[in-house]
């Protein structure tokens, strides 16, 4: 992570979100300010990390970091607004959460959302910058437990599995049970399993 110039502040936080791309769940991201006295070894992007040491950096990062902090935007939240301006706003959440106000914000992606304090957006952030790499443990982390519990509550979709993304066995599920009230309505495939429900429950009503 050397090829990263830092601004010029003396605190910043580091934001990025996970679930942009699955058919169900909340949009969840992290703020995350560390502190310079208590490094922590190994931060990494956190798709790139074996689960054992996404779950250990986690705990690291909750017990050195200055101040951490979780936003998200819920499924109806994505549906009204579009999963964009939901992640947007979710990020927005993270940094108004946390307990230190940061002077920068250093943000996963190409866009920044609006904030009260100077952000700058880094492409491939989480590979290039500690506080974004910790941010996206802490959020892939909070996200991932989310789908197990999703799990045990809907066995039959195969949540721990799949976390929720589009894969074949997902989408086979979502056509054989329908959606759960957990499922992003405005997403392609899940409009789609609710149609045909739609067009098969006005079949069955006119045999």
């Amino acid at each position: 992570m050397t090829d990263f110039i830092y601004p010029n502040a003396a605190l910043i936080a580091g934001v990025d979100e996970v679930g942009r791309g699955p058919l169900v769940g909340a949009v969840v991201t992290a703020a995350v300010i560390l502190d310079p006295a208590n490094p922590i070894q190994g931060l990494a992007d956190s798709k790139k990390l074996s689960e054992k040491r996404r779950l250990a950096l986690y705990d690291e990062i909750v017990e050195k970091a200055l101040s951490w902090s979780l936003g998200r935007a819920e499924p109806q939240e994505i549906d009204q607004i579009n999963i964009l301006h939901a992640t947007m706003l979710a990020m927005q959440r993270a940094v108004a959460g946390l307990h230190i106000m940061p002077d920068f914000v250093l943000i996963d992606g190409n866009r920044c959302p609006a904030l009260a304090m100077p952000s700058q957006a880094v492409v491939k952030g989480d590979s290039l910058v500690r506080e974004i790499s910790a941010a996206s443990i802490i959020a892939k982390v909070t996200r991932d437990r989310e789908m197990a519990e999703l799990d045990l509550q809907y066995p039959e979709y195969g949540f721990a599995q799949h976390k929720g993304y589009p894969t074949a066995l997902h989408r086979e599920k979502l056509m054989q049970h329908g959606a759960t009230p957990h499922h992003r309505r405005s997403f392609a495939p899940v409009r789609n399993a609710l149609l045909d429900a739609e067009i098969a429950a006005t079949r069955s009503r006119t045999l």
